[in-house]
């Protein structure tokens, strides 16, 4: 097993619609399972299974006023290791990843699933704040919602679409179902 430490500055934005996805490149099944589960709480922690990779990953806010620069740690485990420990946890969200380029930049646009079916962010990544304040959202993001915490995988999980309506209904978006 091997630990991985790393610095993330990323942007997320509600999509204002998809954005043209290669029919030849098949989604990654995303499932995120947040600990601890007390709803009330903005978990830190995450147990994933993307595609055939387990792991476990801490993401903390570098400066607490800033929701756009982590330090993410995460260590693979095993599939049994995942299923052990997310047998009795609730709190968690299911998507579909497609990994694209939009606008010349990589994005991961992220379709939900389950109870927040229809919901569709996309982020970007960057390898400084310099180059994140320099970016221009492309036509297909709505607004960025980086800041706002709801949109948070965390605490997302466990919601449904009725619990995040009115939140929406901020930024002029819809879920399209």
């Amino acid at each position: 097993m091997q630990n991985n430490e790393e610095m993330e500055y990323e942007l997320t934005f509600l999509a204002a619609h998809l954005p043209d996805l290669d029919p030849d490149i098949e989604p990654e099944e995303i499932i995120d399972v947040y600990f601890p589960e007390d709803a009330s709480v903005h978990p830190k922690l995450r147990v994933r299974k993307a595609g055939e990779v387990y792991q476990i990953t801490k993401k903390v806010p570098s400066d607490t006023s800033d929701a756009s620069a982590h330090i993410e740690t995460s260590i693979r485990i095993t599939e049994a290791e995942f299923t052990s420990l997310t047998r009795h946890n609730a709190r968690y969200v299911r998507k579909q990843r497609y990994n694209t380029i939009i606008d010349g930049r990589v994005a991961e646009v992220d379709v939900f699933q389950d109870n927040l079916a229809g919901l569709v962010v996309i982020d970007f990544e960057f390898p400084s704040q310099e180059e994140l304040r320099r970016f221009e959202k492309p036509d297909c993001c709505l607004a960025d919602v980086t800041q706002e915490d709801f949109i948070a995988g965390g605490l997302l999980a466990g919601k449904s679409y009725e619990d995040i309506r009115h939140n929406l209904e901020v930024f002029k978006w819809e879920l399209s179902r």
